[in-house]
C-alpha cells in the first residue's frame, strides 16, 4: 500500500481533539487495559464481511484493534484496547497517533501492546500473546490467511465487509459498537462528528457541487483517490463532488487508489485539487513543477494541501482524528474553492 493510505499532514495545527467521552461510557481503573463489556443483552452479534461470518457470543472485555481507526473507535466509547497496530507514519517515536494517546490518557488506561504495522502483516504470535476476546479488524489489509490463523485460535473476528481497506469510516464506529454492546455510545459519537461536518458545510455552501481530486505525488509516480477512499468520502460530506474524471483514469488496480501517467494528467478536470506533502519544499514543487501544472487546477492555483506528516496522517477520518484536522482542512479548501471560482 503507498504511503499516500497514511495520509500526510499539514503544518502545525493548533486544534485539540475533541473529547468524545461524553458520550462514552466510562473507563476501568487505571492499569486495566479493558473496560467493563458493553450491554450484554445485545449478544450474540453476529458480522458478515468478506470472509464469511463471525458470532461474538458475549460483550468482549479485551479488545484488540487492527488496521485504520477501529483503536480510534475503542477509544471513543471508553474502552482502551488490550493491543493495537503501530501507527508508522506520523505516529512519531512511540508509534501513536496523538490524538491516540491523548484518549487513552484522558482515559486513565495503560498504553496498548503494540502491533507491528510497518509492513501491514499481522503477527498473529504477538496478538495471541495478548489474550484478546475480540479482535476487531474492519478497516485494514487483514488477509485470508491472517483470519484463519486467529479464528483458528478461538479469537473471533471483524473483519473488512467487502473489500481490505475499503469499509465506510461511518461503518467502523458503528460496527465496533456493535461488537462492544455499545450500539447507542456509537451512535452518539457519529451523530457528533456528523454534526461538526454538517456544520462546516453550511458555512461553506459554495463547496456543494465543485468538484475535487485527491491528489499524491511520489517520486515517478502519481496517485489518485476513489470515491470509496474515507478521506474522499469526508471532501463529499461536506459538499464537494468527486471529479468524474478520476473514476474516469481508474485502471482497477486498487479499490481506493489509481495511479495516473504524465500523459494523462491533464485529463484531471477537477475545479478543486487536494494533495498532502511531508515538507514545504515538496509543496512547492508539486504547485510549480511543469508535470503537475499539467492538471488545469493546479495550473490556476485552485490547490488545497496539508503539509507534514502527524496532520496529515490525521485526515483519514476517524471517531478521533476528524476533530483534530477539520478546521485546518476546511480552511484550506475555502481558498482553493475562492481561487477555483475567481
Amino acid at each position: 500500500m503507498h504511503r499516500i493510505l497514511r495520509p500526510i499532514a499539514a503544518a502545525a495545527v493548533a486544534v485539540t481533539a475533541l473529547a468524545l467521552s461524553a458520550c462514552a461510557p466510562a473507563a476501568t481503573d487505571a492499569g486495566d487495559a479493558a473496560a467493563a463489556p458493553g450491554d450484554a443483552s445485545t449478544f450474540p452479534v453476529t458480522f458478515e464481511h468478506m470472509y464469511g461470518s463471525t458470532t461474538i457470543e458475549e460483550a468482549p472485555t479485551r479488545v484488540a484493534t487492527w488496521g485504520w481507526g477501529v483503536t480510534d473507535a475503542v477509544l471513543a466509547l471508553g474502552i482502551v484496547p488490550v493491543a493495537m497496530a503501530s501507527m508508522d507514519y506520523g505516529g512519531g517515536e512511540d508509534r501513536i497517533a496523538p490524538w491516540v494517546s491523548d484518549k487513552i490518557e484522558e482515559l486513565g488506561g495503560e498504553t496498548p501492546v503494540i502491533l507491528d504495522n510497518a509492513t501491514y502483516e499481522l503477527s498473529v504470535e504477538a496478538l495471541l500473546a495478548t489474550d484478546p476476546d475480540v479482535f476487531i479488524a474492519s478497516y485494514s489489509g487483514l488477509t485470508q490467511e491472517e483470519y484463519d490463523a486467529v479464528t483458528a485460535a478461538g479469537v473471533p473476528v471483524v473483519a473488512p465487509e467487502e473489500a481490505i481497506w475499503s469499509t465506510p469510516w461511518r461503518d467502523v464506529i458503528t460496527d465496533t459498537g456493535k461488537a462492544l454492546g455499545l450500539e447507542s455510545d456509537a451512535t452518539a459519537v457519529l451523530a457528533d462528528l456528523d454534526q461538526q461536518v454538517a456544520d462546516q458545510a453550511a458555512e461553506h455552501p459554495e463547496f456543494e457541487g465543485t468538484t475535487i481530486a485527491y491528489a499524491s505525488e511520489d517520486v515517478d509516480t502519481f496517485y489518485l483517490l476513489l470515491e470509496n477512499d474515507p478521506r474522499v468520502e469526508l471532501l463529499t460530506d461536506l459538499g464537494f463532488t468527486s471529479a468524474p474524471s478520476v473514476a474516469e483514469l481508474a485502471t482497477g488496480e486498487s479499490t481506493f487508489s489509481t495511479t495516473v501517467s504524465s500523459e494523462n494528467l491533464d485529463r484531471i478536470d477537477a475545479d478543486v485539487v487536494f494533495t498532502q506533502t511531508e515538507t514545504e519544499e515538496q509543496l512547492q514543487t508539486f504547485l510549480t513543477s511543469d508535470r503537475t501544472k499539467l492538471i488545469p487546477a493546479v495550473s490556476k492555483g485552485a490547490v488545497a494541501a496539508l503539509v507534514g506528516e502527524e496532520n496529515g496522517a490525521a485526515i483519514s477520518p476517524t471517531a478521533l482524528s476528524i476533530p483534530f484536522f477539520l478546521p485546518t482542512l476546511v480552511e484550506q479548501l475555502a481558498t482553493a474553492t475562492e481561487v477555483a471560482n475567481s
